[in-house]
């Protein structure tokens, strides 16, 4: 039988890139001609031919050194190799994040070579000519972003598939019959990719964990948490640990600390919170100012360094506030009990204390370990109700009790002294050029089961802004404090706005008749704040909040103090919530350390630290994300037959997104499915235009829609298209 002839590729110029990749897989390897052609199972004489040719290309080019006659390798290091982050699209494309780069490098489909969303790459990029688009091609995954991975299990008689409800994930994941485990079809699981076979066209895995089956409340939840490596229980040994804390109030502990507990004391918070790691203290000074504390729970004292308790909170770095349920960063015991500040209870804090003036300027400042009794417990709603009515008789309805009950004339006058004082400091912030995003919050009504009965809308109102300013107060004043020291310290920081979103939000608040004012910083955030306080309570309030919001740089923890933007604060940390927040343990630790007289700790340490945090922060906030599109999908699936107002919230050439006006719900109409008219996407009025009668639909318009599909595994709505409005 003779030997088959492979026919040689037509396109010759891809032998070059073909050589660089191999070369580049085989760094320290020489390779000739025929082990080239092998490699690229080419045997015929033109190919080789040709291999020959773009080897000495190559050469001459200085992209690869002949290390020996007729044997290359590739450059030690070639200025069209780059490394950085691999972001998928939803089309089986991605770019490429490189800071080397002002565009991001297209990665065709075929080029991405086993690399998956977020994975950090080596890539080879063509196209660097002016005018071209760069694109590139992955040469080497260096390190995953992530293994573990949540999907619907297909069982066959040998094997096993896994695939994604997450549109990045572009390929299934293929078990091996030995590594089901314990899943059955059909079943919602958790898999972690052991290995991607060069010949195989998906990567191999099992099954780590069985989270239950599609559609049922708790698989889903626990299946958002799996999604991000986010955790649900505490291991045991932790949990034993925690309980073994010595919790009690202890007279040789009081007696290192400054005792507050005969100063008028009080925490507000939301009506259904478990954790209160805040409270406010109030005296009047015979000189007129006020003496104010901001009381802290003080964690650092309960978690020590070096334990298994401090390595799982660093570990977790937040807590996770889903919509049915806060999976916490430490145990119960500590959350909700040692370090929360009931009321009528004796309670260990860090403090930061501060003489006011009537006009709300700092006089003094003292920061340090602290001991108080908290002498009432009020909900948002009850103090709000004070400081509206001026009226210190709760009724039932407002009451937290469930029962009208008379607020002492001591604390009433305190309450309405720090909201006088709280309004002060916020007038001042606006002025400085902080932002105003007081996005409407989504929440539920939801039932013993856990099943949404009913849609709010949550609003910051004065009593909000109470605890906010002075929250604000401390974790500005302790940044401040150890900042002009130029210690190491843990800052909160944001950055100036993307100008490139900026300016496309210009574009589509433009639509709606609104703009902004680029001249320079403080314009823009006068600008912002116009804006916001413009469309507050009208039906496109919520897109542009949100656009608004998107066009900021993220807020992040670092060591490297860049300011804070969005607060208009130059020096800003986080202080007051440590029973959420590793960040605030460092802070509170780094705090006393420095108090101590104790020097500079260092930075890098402290840097990575933070990175985690910062990463950590933004997992969370996706969880939480993810679960009120659950709960909304949830909710929008027992109203099915209800016709509901919507305002078109964004236009793609394959339809529009419509969010419904009575409860914040987004979904999409697919443009097959207007029926009026043959619709096509115009880019440039960012509206779909039909095709005989001209009629338009764009952003912001309000149209009829009503629920065609709710897929509570995808997280995703699909509406009918009803009528336009009148």
């Amino acid at each position: 039988m003779s030997k088959k002839i492979r026919k040689p590729i037509k396109n010759e110029n891809d032998f070059s890139s073909k050589i660089i990749k191999i070369l580049s897989q085989n760094a320290n390897k020489p390779f000739n001609y025929k082990q080239i052609g092998a490699k690229l199972e080419l045997d015929d004489t033109k190919s080789r031919n040709q291999i020959i040719k773009d080897l000495k290309i190559l050469a001459s080019q200085n992209k690869i050194v002949e290390s020996e006659p007729g044997k290359y390798l590739i450059k030690a290091v070639s200025q069209d190799y780059y490394e950085g982050t691999i972001d998928m699209t939803s089309r089986k494309t991605a770019y490429f994040i490189c800071p080397d780069f002002t565009e991001d490098v297209f990665i065709p489909t075929n080029n991405l070579n086993r690399a998956l969303d977020k994975d950090k790459v080596k890539v080879y990029v063509y196209n660097r000519r002016k005018g071209k688009r760069p694109e590139g091609e992955v040469i080497e995954v260096i390190e995953r972003k992530k293994t573990d991975f949540v999907g619907v299990i297909d069982i066959q008689n040998n094997f096993a598939f896994v695939a994604t409800a997450n549109p990045k994930m572009y390929t299934d994941i293929f078990i091996p019959k030995d590594k089901i485990g314990e899943a059955q079809n059909g079943d919602v699981v958790l898999v972690t990719i052991e290995d991607w076979p060069k010949r195989a066209d998906s990567p191999f895995g099992s099954v780590i964990k069985v989270l239950g089956k599609p559609g049922e409340h708790d698989t889903e939840i626990h299946a958002i948490l799996a999604e991000y490596g986010l955790p649900s229980d505490f291991p045991v040994e932790v949990e034993v640990y925690a309980q073994k804390i010595d919790t009690s109030i202890q007279e040789s502990e009081i007696a290192k600390r400054r005792d507050m507990r005969d100063t008028l004391t009080f925490t507000i918070d939301p009506k259904d919170a478990k954790d209160f790691d805040d409270a406010l203290s109030f005296k009047k000074l015979d000189n007129g100012n006020y003496e104010i504390g901001i009381h802290i729970a003080d964690v650092s004292y309960y978690l020590q360094e070096g334990t298994i308790l401090d390595d799982e909170a660093y570990q977790r770095a937040t807590s996770v506030y889903l919509v049915d349920r806060v999976v916490p960063m430490l145990p119960e015991v500590l959350s909700n009990f040692a370090c929360s500040l009931r009321p009528n209870e004796e309670k260990y804090t860090f403090s930061a204390v501060f003489e006011v003036s009537e006009n709300a300027q700092v006089i003094n400042q003292w920061f340090g370990r602290t001991v108080i009794f908290s002498d009432q417990r009020f909900a948002y709603e009850e103090a709000q109700y004070i400081i509206e009515t001026k009226d210190n008789t709760i009724p039932a309805e407002t009451s937290i009790t469930g029962s009208s009950y008379v607020v002492s004339d001591e604390i009433t006058n305190a309450t309405l002294k720090l909201d006088e004082l709280a309004k002060i400091l916020r007038k001042k912030r606006m002025a400085n050029g902080a932002i105003s995003f007081d996005k409407v919050e989504v929440k539920f009504d939801l039932n013993a089961e856990g099943e949404p009965e009913g849609v709010y809308f949550k609003v910051s109102k004065d009593a909000n802004h109470l605890i906010e300013e002075f929250m604000l107060l401390a974790n500005r004043k302790v940044a401040e404090y150890i900042g002009k020291q130029k210690k190491t310290f843990v800052y909160r920081i944001h950055d100036e706005p993307n100008e490139d979103k900026l300016i496309a939000m210009q574009s589509v608040i433009a639509k709606f008749g609104y703009k902004i004012d680029f001249r320079n910083k403080g314009d823009i955030s006068k600008s912002l704040n116009a804006l916001m306080e413009e469309v507050n309570g009208k039906k496109e309030q919520n897109l542009i909040d949100t656009l608004a919001i998107r066009s900021m740089s993220k807020a992040k923890y670092s060591t490297d103090n860049i300011g804070h933007y969005g607060l208009a604060f130059d020096y800003y940390s986080h202080f007051t919530s440590p029973i959420r927040r590793y960040p605030d343990i460092m802070v509170h630790r780094l705090l006393q350390y420095y108090l101590d007289g104790g020097k500079s700790v260092d930075e890098e340490t402290y840097e990575t630290k933070c990175l985690h945090c910062s990463n950590m922060e933004g997992l969370a906030t996706n969880a939480e994300r993810d679960s009120i599109k659950y709960m909304q999908v949830k909710y929008m699936q027992d109203h099915k037959d209800e016709e509901f107002l919507g305002v078109i919230s964004g236009v793609t050439e394959w339809g529009i997104y419509v969010e419904i006006v009575s409860n914040k719900c987004e979904g999409m109409v697919r443009i097959r499915d207007i029926k009026d008219d043959y619709y096509t996407f115009d880019e440039k009025q960012y509206a779909l235009v039909g095709a005989t009668s001209d009629k338009i639909l764009q952003l912001g318009d309000e149209i009829y829609v009503k629920v065609k599909n709710a897929d509570l595994v995808k997280k995703q709505l699909d509406f009918h298209f009803l009528r336009r409005a009148e």
